[in-house]
């Protein structure tokens, strides 16, 4: 055992000189002379870009006032001032480095007196084991020799060997000591090598900022250079520019006081001439205000014949247009009586689905080519006649059906009263006949859009008051749709004054100003409709 610590002891003083060799002050110490060097070397470039900095400073201390890049000239004294701070802030940090490389040499050397110490030790120690191998090997050397005390030799060599055992103890734990301190060392060491690479990297970067500031300095002052020899070529451009205009201006002014004094030659004799007319506007003037009298009394007078004549023609045009309002409702009148003061239509709506499909299936209805006014109908095999005042075919649209009946409109506003309605059996059309779509309305909101138009048209002569009433025959009953119970049953009877209209008692009416307001309350009165629908129609209803 004793042999092998010696071995461990010359193994590890071995792997201490072979880290010394690798890691020791000698490498610390080249790469640190490095880096000062490198320090130094960036300083040198930084005191060269300070006087070329100082440089451009003084040349653009002395601006040309007539110069037109004096903002970009502002512009790159900003870029080098930016340029100069980043400069600073790389100085400081070469100071960093300076002073963590420093810090790290101390490091090294406190690293190297540890070592130091460690090794003195091992070789007190080993100096000490030697001496006690030696001790034991003369002991047993002298126990050899000495047979007839074996007993006594044997535990002293026992008493010995349990020292040496106990040593040896001491010995390994104090290897194992030194091999966490080396072990501890090498981290160290490691550690210091990771931060020496950094730091030349972080020099390394410098060099490039810095010969990238270079190159943006070489730049600048070139381009400084050029726009300087540009804005002396354009002063002098412009120079010779300013002294050729003014040449031609000092002939122009030379050529317009020729001018000038030709003028003044010949303007004596229109001056003259003015100073007459001078002379008669000033007796003129003198005379204005008997002038203008006279003008305004002949004015006043014409102004009042004029006017005269403006009231005479207007009296003669109303009461032409009144005998000509009086004419138009006689004839209107007598065309309403000629034409019929009831007037029946039929309109046959087109064939669909329920009417029947397949052979069996005919038409009923035919139209006579010749007069719009017949209509045939086949019943019971038997063809039979009716005749109308019109009769539309299916093809006939909305308009055609609206043109027969809106001179009733008219009618209304001159003051007769106007019926429209339609009847016939269910499914025949005439909710559509009367009230349409929204894109193509039906006889309703047609005759309310004409008759508001014909109210607008003639409001500048007469006052019209228009209001809605709305009620319906259901069973034989007649409710009021627009009032507050229309469950209520109401009575038709004659008017009190003789007139021999008719009217009904308390229903309900509401005023209004336009076809909006009216199709508001046809809402309302179709929502206390009675709604019961037929099996061919759920838009219609049963009641009137």
């Amino acid at each position: 055992q004793v042999e092998t610590l010696k071995a461990k002891l010359l193994e590890q003083t071995q792997e201490i000189s072979r880290l010394r060799s690798e890691l020791g002050g000698t490498d610390a110490e080249k790469h640190r002379d490095l880096l000062a060097a490198e320090n130094e070397r960036l300083r040198q470039e930084m005191k060269v870009c300070e006087g070329e900095l100082r440089e451009l400073k003084q040349q653009q201390q002395a601006p040309c006032r007539a110069c037109a890049h004096l903002q970009e000239n502002i512009e790159l004294q900003e870029q080098l001032s930016q340029l100069q701070q980043e400069l600073e802030e790389t100085r400081a940090k070469l100071a960093e480095l300076d002073l963590e490389v420093q810090q790290k040499t101390n490091r090294l050397a406190e690293v190297e007196l540890r070592l130091k110490d460690s090794l003195a030790e091992r070789a007190e120690e080993e100096e000490r084991l030697s001496r006690r191998l030696r001790d034991s090997q003369e002991t047993i050397a002298s126990l050899r020799s000495q047979p007839q005390h074996i007993k006594y030799i044997i535990k002293t060599v026992e008493v010995e060997s349990a020292k040496a055992k106990q040593a040896l103890c001491e010995s390994q734990s104090r290897n194992q000591y030194l091999q966490e301190q080396v072990g501890m060392q090498r981290q160290v060491l490691k550690e210091m090598e990771q931060q020496l690479q950094s730091s030349q990297k972080t020099a390394a970067q410098l060099r490039a900022q810095i010969m990238m500031y270079e190159a943006e300095l070489e730049r600048a002052h070139g381009q400084m250079l050029e726009e300087m020899q540009a804005m002396e070529e354009e002063k002098d451009r412009a120079i010779e520019e300013a002294f050729s205009r003014a040449q031609v201006e000092m002939k122009a002014v030379h050529e317009n006081l020729a001018g000038v004094r030709t003028n003044l030659l010949t303007l004596q004799p229109a001056l003259r001439t003015l100073t007459h007319d001078y002379n008669s506007l000033k007796r003129q003037v003198r005379d204005f205000p008997l002038l203008l009298q006279e003008a305004l009394r002949s004015a006043r007078a014409e102004i009042s014949q004029a006017i005269e004549e403006v009231h005479s023609t207007n009296r003669e045009l109303l009461r032409k247009y009144r005998r000509e309002l009086q004419l138009r409702k006689k004839c209107h009148n007598e065309l309403v009586r000629l034409k019929g003061n009831i007037r029946v239509f039929g309109r046959v709506r087109p064939i669909t689905k329920e009417d029947g499909e397949g052979p069996e299936a005919a038409n009923a209805v035919t139209f006579d080519a010749d007069d719009d006014a017949i209509l045939h109908l086949l019943h019971k095999g038997k063809q039979v006649s009716f005749e109308l005042d019109k009769v539309f075919p299916p093809q006939a649209s909305q308009e055609e059906v609206f043109e027969e009946v809106q001179a009733l409109v008219t009618s209304c506003i001159d003051g007769y009263n106007v019926c429209i309605f339609a009847y016939g059996q269910t499914g025949a059309g005439k909710t559509y006949t009367m009230e349409g779509t929204a894109s193509n309305p039906g006889i309703n909101q047609r005759a309310l859009q004409l008759l508001f138009s014909e109210v607008r048209g003639k409001a500048a002569d007469w006052d019209y008051a228009i209001s809605v009433s709305a009620a319906e025959i259901y069973n034989e009953a007649l409710r009021d749709l627009l009032g507050k119970e229309p469950q209520e049953k109401l009575e038709i009877k004659l008017c009190p004054d003789g007139s021999g209209q008719l009217y009904v008692p308390g229903l309900t009416e509401f005023r209004v100003q336009s076809v909006e307001d009216i199709n508001k309350v046809f809402e309302f009165g179709h929502v206390n409709r009675v709604t019961e629908c037929t099996n061919l129609n759920e838009h219609s209803s049963r009641s009137h």
